[in-house]
């Protein structure tokens, strides 16, 4: 499947940020601690005002929406409406970033001075200074847009490894906190940054794809004849049956290669189905559902058994009234209508499924999963191999693990392909699911075959 509009590869973000080495090598160099910096904040190295943290940080934070990624109206953008978007991605941003880094500094000291956490809390610090310079003014020339696109992209590349690097310093801390807080801390980290991502790419995209400075890149990513169906990294008519062939694809390749065997997909029930959604996070989580369930098929020695992918979309709300001559002419059928609206009186109507969601079930025959397993699936795992695996992941990436641990790269950023085995596939999934009120379930039927539901929730039909 070619490479969809929504999708920032490297080179956009060259275009935008041609300064981004410098700046990330600045935020991820290692630095002694300043000599004014309070022993109970991890070492920085870039100056900032605590009390603006504080205060920033003291804010709710705006609970995002695909409506509000997809407000400012499909591109090319005028300038007007370019700059509505950069303002509106600036009154988000700061608040977020202060949320994270007093989340890091709530971590004990001895956490967060790790090398790996204390490259991401310099990293958030980086990132809000370079945006407190615009929270005084708006954003209102094609001069300052073009500015804070640049810093956008920069925020988008500095940021573009923090799960794995992440992932390797709760590693070595595991020691010195408890794996409830920092299953806690992740939750709400993982979650945090899928947002901040989003909004910053948004804009970039839109950005590239208005009408002040769409000629000037000589892109051809974002066609600007009205024919293109996504709104920066939104795609406002997905069709979640592509995305699961080109899965589908990918992970078959995979495992044909380690285990001499590819599974089939069968896709059936409402295959033309299309919603508004992120290509790129469908991507990763049917990537991970389909890998669990393709590693789980041959295992158990039923390769020649097919994996059933259902597609459902939620059915309209209103349900059709009976003709009057139906009722007229039937007096069976007025009889029945009676004795259930004495029934209904007693017993309130379920509510419709809201519009706009599509529930996708993958469904295998590879044996279940054991209760035991079954209750940690959503835990991040930390002790899943011994001490010296352990240190292998953390200091040469990936190690030795099989292929199929480490095929959850399908996701553009490329930060899956390096959590190979650290047990972050399924929870990083569900945060993707869950981030626009959908979700995962899992029913397992021990000895024989496990269902995922992936339900999705787009923002119904888009004109």
């Amino acid at each position: 499947m070619p490479a969809r509009p929504g999708t920032l590869d490297s080179c956009l973000i060259r275009i935008v940020c041609p300064l981004k080495r410098r700046s990330r090598q600045l935020a991820t160099a290692t630095h002694p601690l300043p000599r004014n910096q309070p022993w109970s904040h991890p070492p920085a190295s870039t100056s900032i005002d605590n009390d603006q943290v504080a205060r920033l940080a003291s804010r709710p934070l705006h609970l995002l929406t695909l409506a509000d990624l997809v407000r400012h109206g499909r591109p090319p953008l005028s300038a007007s409406a370019l700059f509505t978007s950069a303002n509106f991605t600036l009154s988000l941003l700061p608040i977020r970033l202060a949320h994270r880094i007093q989340a890091l500094r709530n971590l004990p000291f001895i956490v967060v001075s790790n090398p790996h956490i204390s490259r991401i809390y310099n990293n958030y610090i980086h990132s809000l200074s370079t945006l407190l310079p615009y929270q005084e003014r708006q954003i209102n020339t094609l001069e300052e847009e073009i500015q804070f696109t640049e810093v956008m992209a920069d925020l988008v590349q500095t940021h573009a490894d923090t799960i794995p690097i992440l992932a390797r310093g709760f590693l070595e801390c595991r020691k010195y906190i408890s794996p409830a807080d920092v299953t806690k801390f992740l939750d709400e980290h993982l979650r945090a940054r899928i947002g901040t991502r989003l909004i910053a790419e948004q804009h970039i995209a839109l950005h590239l794809s208005s009408q002040p400075h769409c000629n000037n890149t000589n892109n051809t990513h974002y066609p600007q004849d009205g024919s293109s169906s996504c709104i920066g990294v939104i795609d406002t008519a997905l069709r979640p049956a592509e995305i699961i062939r080109h899965c589908e694809t990918f992970v078959s390749d995979i495992c044909e290669l380690k285990y001499g065997a590819r599974p089939r997909v069968i896709i059936n029930g409402q295959p033309s189905t299309r919603l508004a959604h992120v290509p790129t996070h469908l991507e990763y989580i049917l990537t991970e559902l389909l890998k669990n369930a393709f590693r789980a098929t041959v295992e158990a020695g039923q390769s020649r058994e097919p994996i059933e992918v259902t597609i459902a979309a939620s059915p309209s709300p209103t349900v059709p009234p009976v003709p009057d001559a139906i009722a007229r002419t039937s007096p069976s059928l007025q009889q029945r209508e009676e004795e259930e609206e004495a029934i209904t009186r007693a017993t309130p109507p379920p509510l419709p499924p809201p519009p706009g969601v599509v529930t996708i079930r993958i469904r295998d025959h590879g044996g279940g999963i054991s209760p035991t397993n079954l209750r940690n699936i959503w835990a991040y795992s930390f002790t899943t191999f011994g001490e010296e695996e352990v240190l292998d992941l953390s200091h040469n990436g990936n190690g030795n693990m099989d292929a199929l641990n480490a095929i959850s790269g399908a996701n553009s950023s490329g930060e899956s392909s390096s959590l190979a085995g650290l047990g972050y596939g399924l929870p990083l999934g569900r945060a993707y699911a869950e981030h626009f009120g959908g979700g995962i379930v899992v029913q397992s039927l021990w000895g024989w075959g496990t269902d995922v539901y992936l339900r999705l929730r787009g923002l119904g039909e888009m004109g």
